[in-house]
């Protein structure tokens, strides 16, 4: 009974923590572009996506502890950061590890982030991101409910939210780019790039 109990509390922990993660990673992307609004002040967002990191956190530990606990399977204790460490579906135990290892490189440099350079925490930061298409590899190999369709339709909404993000802010810089352009003098700007026309 204890083991069924750690079997579906890792399936429900490690769902919730994929759609956190995505919430988080989208949230990563529009604080990046430091956008605003009314509604939404930039340290208003900024606060969000730290609290949404952190119950993502929460999850993934909650995910790897009932994962470590079930004794229907062996995975152990090392394998938690230490990627092949684990005999029981090595490759797709060693990208949660790979995860949890970048997920733990962005929380403890944003802990230390007082401490070290800007420019450090920055490039550290960027692992955040890298760290979703591996936790949604993992969840592809490990998941057991990935051939139920409401898991299916959930994971292709997580995907689609994090594309349509990524393209959003694509979007946003080339027409920021553009506007940048139009205000340069006519021999410093590319061919191509219309005059903007100032109003007196």
């Amino acid at each position: 009974m204890s083991s069924t109990v750690l079997w579906y509390a890792t399936r429900a922990t490690g769902l919730m923590a994929l759609v956190l993660l995505t919430g988080t990673t989208v949230l990563g992307i529009l604080t990046a572009n430091r956008s605003t609004s009314p509604r939404w002040p930039g340290f208003a967002l900024q606060d969000l996506h730290r609290r949404v990191s952190v119950t993502t956190m929460a999850f993934l530990a909650c995910h790897i502890l009932t994962s470590v606990l079930d004794t229907y399977v062996h995975i152990g204790w090392t394998a938690i950061v230490v990627p092949f460490a684990s005999s029981y579906k090595r490759l797709w135990v060693a990208l949660g590890s790979v995860g949890v290892d970048l997920l733990l490189a962005v929380a403890v440099t944003s802990w230390l982030r007082h401490r070290i350079r800007a420019r450090t925490w920055r490039a550290v930061h960027w692992l955040a991101y890298l760290s979703w298409p591996v936790a949604l590899s993992h969840s592809f190999g490990m998941g057991t409910d990935m051939r139920q369709s409401w898991v299916i339709d959930l994971v292709v909404a997580c995907i689609a939210a994090v594309v349509g993000a990524v393209t959003w802010r694509i979007s946003l810089a080339a027409a920021r780019k553009r506007r940048a352009l139009a205000f340069l003098p006519v021999h410093h700007r590319p061919e191509g790039v219309p005059v903007k026309h100032i109003s007196a």
